[in-house]
């Protein structure tokens, strides 16, 4: 079975985000940690090198494959800021509809800047996310 690249590691939330360059950047990585802590009621943990998660699940699909990921979690990239919701966007249409400009993938959220979107619509993102996610169990 292969082994996933990406597990939770015992490195610094707080010195891996020192090392994003753009000020603006590290601010907005700051309010999501706020956010999302909020909702998960966990703290953040760096997983693998470059991803904030937070909270933890394990999965397991009909193929046998299965691990443990985190609920919810974010990565600052150099172009966007991609937000990990780990339930997928297909029954989010609605809400990201709402949200003003982005990009998705099957479960990334990709926003040049949190300003630039509806900070109500992407807490209800993040939460019915996590909420779908952690009721999987």
């Amino acid at each position: 079975m292969v082994e996933l690249k990406t597990r939770r590691t015992g490195a610094s939330v707080a010195e891996f985000l020192s090392r994003t360059p753009d000020p603006a950047r590290r601010r907005e990585c700051r309010a999501l940690i706020r956010l999302m802590r909020a909702i998960t009621g966990a703290p953040p943990r760096m997983w693998g090198p470059s991803i904030v998660g937070f909270g933890r699940y394990h999965y397991r699909y009909a193929s046998g494959r299965e691990g443990d990921w985190f609920v919810t979690g974010f990565s600052p990239r150099k172009r966007d800021l991609t937000i990990y919701l780990m339930a997928g966007l297909s029954r989010c249409r609605p809400l990201l509809r709402q949200l003003g400009p982005h990009r998705t993938g099957a479960s990334c959220l990709y926003l040049r800047s949190l300003s630039d979107v509806d900070q109500r619509v992407l807490k209800r993102l993040i939460r019915e996310s996590a909420r779908l996610v952690t009721r999987r169990r």
